[in-house]
């Protein structure tokens, strides 16, 4: 802690810091408040920064906040918690002065909250200590060769000299003494109040307190700031208590969050490398090192051993993935290698085929198999090598599509002869004549065949099957003609015709008894019989 006053250095030798002559004690009327500033002892020194420094008094014990080991195994080993100071950076001390006497000082202290070399919060102390002295009881007293002493219970007890100022300027300076550590001890009081600091932190100043009180080079009521340091004490051991169950409980939490992030980097490590997707578990490791940060700067501290041993596990299950991660790249690296040489080949042979146009398609076909099943050889590379693959074949299919173009376009008047046959080859299915109309199909076939072959080949098909039409229709007069004049048919037809007439004469001769006879039966037989028969003949045409 240092203030922005100017003391005397704090000694129980002040000779050794030279006599101040100019130090005036502070005077006022009874029951009046005289303003004393705090470098009244030490005008001479004012601009003497070192001095003002070694003045003050020592600064308040440091609350320690939290911090956990880093994730490299040497910051793990040694890091340490950072230290919370508490700066008095102003101090004014204002003195109630009665009958001579000073029964009264009123400290405003504005004090910085230092933490990691931040400042973090600002506090203001305004508190008057009341000096419990009067004229009868004085706290001090100065010795005629300038030895100082303070009024305790078992008596005085010298601490220090002022040998070269009056016997006012000793006491005024070793009161100004006291009033530091009143000021100290109100603070503490102050911060346990308001709360934010936790009790081990600020049981921890009080005792840096109290080692400041045993055998202060001070003159006031130090027993009762001993008394109070005390009450605060035995205060702050109850809340200690509390506090160290709360932060165990923190600590099992922290310790089981940590271990569920170590189980889990280790469930990667254990995964077949050959079935990861390296990319995303790439990410959920260094979502699992994002969180074990985290968890470090904004947790509890956790037990050096158990920080260790959880570190320890993690740090290995990385290097594990990271181990898998580096050998599958390189065999994929390798393969990648020979992927690209044999694509490279397969992209020169087609280059060599451009010159020989459309003929080279084939080739290239086959090229192309090959390529489907070469593999892959990275991203980059293999868009780069299809760019030049696929330009290779463009050049060839380029020259199919121009010898396409030109056909087409020399196909035209190929295509009016052939729609001009088509319209020819409608009087086909007009003449009867079965004969005649095979021969006008024949000469138009004829002369279909010497126009030759069109393009595109879309319009060829569509042409041909038209003409195909009109040659099914010949071929299905063709086939029934056939049929009907055949002699085989004809005779076969001829013989059952005969069989069919001699089976009606006998059936109505059946009849024509049935009916004499009245046999109702006979005649119904015989008649279904006859109808029958002459259906087939009439079938047959007969």
């Amino acid at each position: 802690m240092t203030a922005a006053a100017d003391f005397p250095p704090e000694t129980d030798a002040p000779e050794a810091a030279g006599a101040d002559d100019n130090e005036t004690p502070a005077v006022a009327d009874d029951a009046t408040v005289a303003d004393t500033p705090t470098d009244a002892g030490a005008a001479p020194a004012a601009d003497d920064t070192a001095e003002a420094e070694s003045a003050e008094p020592a600064p308040l014990a440091g609350d320690g906040s939290k911090s956990e080991e880093t994730p490299d195994e040497a910051a793990s080993e040694g890091s340490e918690a950072a230290d919370v100071e508490i700066e008095l950076v102003e101090v004014d001390v204002v003195e109630v002065v009665e009958d001579s006497e000073v029964v009264a000082v009123e400290v405003v202290g504005v004090a910085e909250v230092v933490e990691d070399d931040e400042v973090v919060a600002v506090e203001v102390v305004d508190v008057t200590v009341e000096t419990g002295q009067s004229a009868d009881e004085p706290w001090g007293r100065v010795d005629e060769d300038g030895t100082v002493s303070v009024r305790e219970a078992d008596g005085w007890r010298v601490v220090g000299q002022y040998p070269d100022g009056s016997a006012e300027e000793a006491l005024a300076y070793f009161e100004r003494k006291y009033n530091d550590l009143a000021s100290e001890v109100t603070l503490l009081e102050v911060r346990h109040r308001r709360g934010g600091a936790s009790a081990s932190d600020l049981r921890s100043t009080a005792r840096t307190i109290n080692g400041k009180l045993e055998g202060a080079a001070a003159v006031g009521d130090l027993a009762s700031l001993v008394a109070r340091v005390a009450a605060l004490t035995e205060t702050l051991a109850a809340e200690s208590a509390t506090e160290a169950v709360a932060a165990r409980e923190a600590v099992d939490d922290a310790v089981k969050a940590r271990t569920e992030l170590v189980e889990k980097a280790e469930a990667l490590a254990a995964r077949d490398p050959r079935t990861v997707q390296w990319k995303q578990a790439t990410a959920e490791l260094n979502a699992l090192f994002d969180q074990w940060q985290s968890q470090q700067q904004n947790g509890p501290r956790l037990p050096k051993s158990t920080a260790q041993q959880l570190w320890k596990r993690f740090r290995d299950a990385r290097a594990t993935v990271d181990k898998h991660r580096r050998a599958f790249y390189a065999e994929l690296d390798e393969a990648h290698k020979g992927v690209r040489d044999r694509k490279t080949r397969l992209v020169e042979k087609a280059e060599a085929l451009a010159p020989k146009g459309e003929d080279g398609i084939p080739a290239y076909r086959e090229l192309l198999d090959q390529w489907k099943t070469a593999g892959r050889a990275g991203k980059k590379v293999d868009d780069a090598l299809w760019a030049r693959f696929k330009a290779a074949g463009d050049a060839l299919y380029g020259a199919r599509i121009e010898r396409e173009a030109a056909d087409a376009e020399a196909s035209r008047e190929k295509i009016e002869l052939k729609r001009a046959l088509l319209d020819e080859a409608k009087a086909v299915g007009d003449e009867r004549d079965i004969a005649k109309a095979r021969s006008i199909l024949t000469g138009i076939q004829r002369r279909w065949d010497e126009i030759g072959r069109i393009f595109p080949r879309d319009t060829e098909r569509s042409l041909d099957d038209e003409l195909r039409r009109v040659e099914n229709a010949l071929r299905s007069r063709e086939d029934a003609d056939w049929k009907r004049n055949d002699p085989e048919q004809k005779a076969r037809a001829n013989d059952m015709t005969r069989q069919l007439n001699d089976a009606i004469q006998k059936l109505e001769d059946e009849l024509e008894a049935a009916k004499k006879s009245g046999d109702k039966k006979a005649i119904a037989n015989a008649t279904d019989a006859l109808e029958a028969r002459r259906t087939w003949l009439k079938a047959l045409g007969g």
